[in-house]
């Protein structure tokens, strides 16, 4: 059974289990030449399932995984990360900006690339800066597997949440939104989802960029991007807002956002959402 909300203004946690068939996935190269494998985790602790299977995908014992820790102001940024793929048998390491030409030449050689969490704006302006962003958008149309947590799962889309909104409501212009790295410009990722009630804001942000899905990722859970679909792994839920065929009241910015027809899907491991290309 699909259940599908249909909503004149959304401000409330609605919620509708969407059964759907298990995806076995498999490792490499997504599908249909749409990039390397995305492996995007809500924050909080990495479930072990996560890592190895992120692991898997970069190599195993031959992965070469290059961590840039850039969203955390940390002294030890990004050692805890490191640590964590050594345990699993891979070659790991933490990659410093301060000198572009030898970054670039890490991420060349990488197998997987890490984001751990902090704050996506300041990770995506450091790369930026470093001009990094274009060498690892090549790397992942080329097939790079490319994983992150918290700030380093907001960052992958498009069009990123950088901060919460300054009132709770569902006003126009009301949810920043910045550019992110357009790993997966169908979605617009929100992290810590459901501990941090976020609903209203994704909720906004969707609302504001028409035909963009808002994905809403529980802590210690993640999804696995292949191509046009993810599956969903970890303890907790994964939210969908799907704008899709939605028809939206005009909103000057500042006045009160309304919208007829929006969808929204709620996934748990092991379930598999689809979602078309960008248009």
């Amino acid at each position: 059974m699909l259940v599908v909300l249909t909503v004149g203004v959304v401000s409330l946690w609605n919620i509708g289990r969407t059964p759907v068939a298990v995806w076995a996935g498999g490792e490499g190269k997504r599908p249909g030449g749409h990039g390397g494998t995305l492996v995007v985790v809500g924050g909080g602790g990495i479930p072990a399932p996560v890592a190895s299977h992120f692991v898997g995908l970069a190599g195993g014992k031959s992965a070469r995984i290059m961590v840039l820790p850039q969203a955390s102001s940390r002294r030890d940024r990004g050692v805890s990360s490191v640590k964590m793929f050594k345990a699993l048998g891979a070659q790991a390491q933490v990659v410093s900006l301060e000198d572009s030409r030898r970054a670039k030449g890490q991420i060349e050689a990488a197998t997987a690339i890490w984001f751990p969490g902090g704050s996506q704006a300041a990770l995506h302006e450091a790369l930026d800066k470093a001009g990094l962003v274009e060498v690892i958008q090549q790397r992942h149309a080329a097939g790079l597997v490319i994983g992150g947590t918290s700030a380093g799962a907001a960052v992958m889309s498009s069009v990123m949440i950088p901060r919460s909104p300054e009132s709770p409501g569902l006003v126009a212009g009301n949810t920043p939104a910045i550019p992110g790295l357009g790993l997966v410009p169908e979605l617009i990722i929100d992290q810590h989802f459901v501990r941090r009630k976020r609903m209203n804001r994704l909720v906004g942000v969707v609302i504001d960029h028409p035909g963009l899905i808002g994905v809403g990722i529980g802590e210690s859970t993640a999804i696995i991007v292949r191509g046009r679909r993810f599956r969903v792994m970890g303890k907790n839920s994964v939210v969908v807002i799907d704008s899709r065929g939605a028809k939206s009241g005009r909103a000057d910015r500042g006045e009160r956002q309304s919208v007829r027809g929006l969808q929204l899907h709620v996934f748990r491991d092991g379930q598999e959402f689809r979602f078309p290309k960008k248009r």
